[in-house]
């Protein structure tokens, strides 16, 4: 008689790593928020910060409800409205998957390109320009320069795994940046490379309807819905070194706030 199948090292470890990833999700009944809204915050945090990975598939939801001590009614609404947000989705005779989306933290300073590949995109860029001119008066503005400052301008879409993110308008201080040309993919790196990296940035944000020249560049509908950023980032001297002006396609990127009494942070998420 043949012995049984004992468990091996590699699968237990996985074992435990579901065990502990679903404990992280279930619901606190004595809380007044309903379950299904909590499920739904906890797993759409968890994807966000990289517990649940693209790709990746959700157990199904007999097992889910089951080890979260939730109906599954509750767990087929988290569910629905996580399909609904983008966050998951769902593959026919398949079960529910994790959209491929890159969080990006606004409370950390990093390149687009950094945020891209480490959640498993390519990023990428085309340029649409790149020169040296003088500083408009909203740049000496927002930048503390002196009138007739030379700046460097550049002006790219940002793509990642070649779909249109962003469009992206520059404007750097030519003592900073004195060849815009030298720029091949990320600013954040070139800066780096120089020791004049970003320490700070200060962002404003607004939802907008794009015009015919975003919705052209974007690839989108005129008046369709986009999100813009304006971001003044600062050294670490205090100088501002970068002003930027982006607008994001509103499918293709949106805001997760977690709170916590202690700690609020709030996270880009691009889908």
């Amino acid at each position: 008689m043949p012995a049984p199948a004992q468990a091996t090292p590699q699968g237990t470890n996985l074992l435990a790593d579901l065990e502990n990833k679903l404990r992280q999700l279930k619901p606190d009944p004595a809380i007044a928020t309903p379950l299904y809204l909590q499920l739904a915050s906890k797993l759409s945090v968890a994807v966000h910060e990289g517990v649940w990975k693209p790709n990746e598939a959700l157990p199904a939801e007999r097992i889910l409800s089951e080890a979260l001590g939730i109906s599954r009614f509750t767990t087929r609404k988290a569910i629905e409205i996580l399909c609904e947000r983008g966050v998951l989705c769902r593959r026919h005779g398949s079960g529910t998957y994790v959209n491929r989306t890159l969080a990006r933290p606004l409370s950390r300073l990093t390149s687009f390109s950094d945020e891209a590949r480490q959640r498993g995109f390519a990023p990428g860029s085309t340029w649409l320009s790149r020169e040296i001119g003088i500083a408009a008066k909203e740049e000496c503005r927002m930048l503390g320069l002196r009138a007739n400052s030379p700046v460097s301008r550049l002006k790219r879409l940002r793509t990642a795994d070649d779909r249109i993110v962003a469009i992206e308008s520059s404007t750097i201080p030519a003592r900073f940046l004195p060849d815009p040309r030298a720029v091949e993919d990320s600013l954040y790196s070139y800066l780096a490379d120089r020791q004049a990296e970003p320490a700070r940035a200060r962002q404003h944000i607004q939802a907008i309807n794009a015009n015919e020249e975003l919705a052209r560049l974007a690839n989108v509908e005129p008046g369709s819905a986009m999100l813009y950023i304006r971001r003044i980032a600062y050294d670490a001297r205090g100088a501002a070194i970068e002003l930027t002006h982006s607008y994001f396609r509103s499918d293709r990127f949106d805001f997760v706030a977690v709170l916590a009494q202690d700690r609020p942070r709030i996270e880009a998420i691009l889908s």
